[in-house]
């Protein structure tokens, strides 16, 4: 894309299936890697990973050239695939239906980043439905209670 220029950021917050807690703490690591080489090799730039136990944050630079929701679907089912062929769970390991997508400007990426990297801290005092909710409503996104 010639000329075009951009600077659009977005965070990705999904949950594994039935919000069950089946990311250990000893694979968190390598599946924030596989997020990362996910993310890059779809030509998006990764700026911040967290993985808890039963969700996910991404802060991406997102291009023009991709749709979020096509870089998400490609996330999920590539990190799915990781999971199932190692053998991570017992059965078959999948993320939940959906995601979320939040956009922010540079001047909040320092403090988005922290809060990312902050996730244990954060959830000590806060459950994930809280924090979704708090997501929802600030960014006045309309949702169906029934779907969280």
């Amino acid at each position: 894309m010639a000329n075009t220029y951009t600077q659009i950021y977005i965070q990705v917050v999904f949950t594994v299936q039935g919000r069950q807690s089946l990311i250990g703490p000893e694979r968190k690591e390598e599946l924030q890697k596989y997020l990362t080489g996910i993310v890059t090799r779809q030509g998006q730039k990764l700026l911040a990973v967290h993985c808890m136990p039963d969700h996910v944050h991404i802060l991406i630079g997102l291009k023009p050239n991709m749709a979020i929701s096509e870089l998400v679907g490609a996330i999920k089912a590539g990190s799915t695939n990781h999971i199932n062929e190692n053998r991570w769970v017992v059965g078959r390991f999948s993320w939940q239906e959906g995601f979320g997508a939040f956009s922010y400007s540079h001047s909040q990426l320092t403090p988005v980043i922290r809060y990312i990297q902050n996730q244990v801290e954060h959830h000590a005092r806060k459950s994930f439905r809280e924090e979704y909710l708090e997501f929802l409503n600030k960014f006045e996104v309309p949702y169906e209670e029934r779907y969280l």
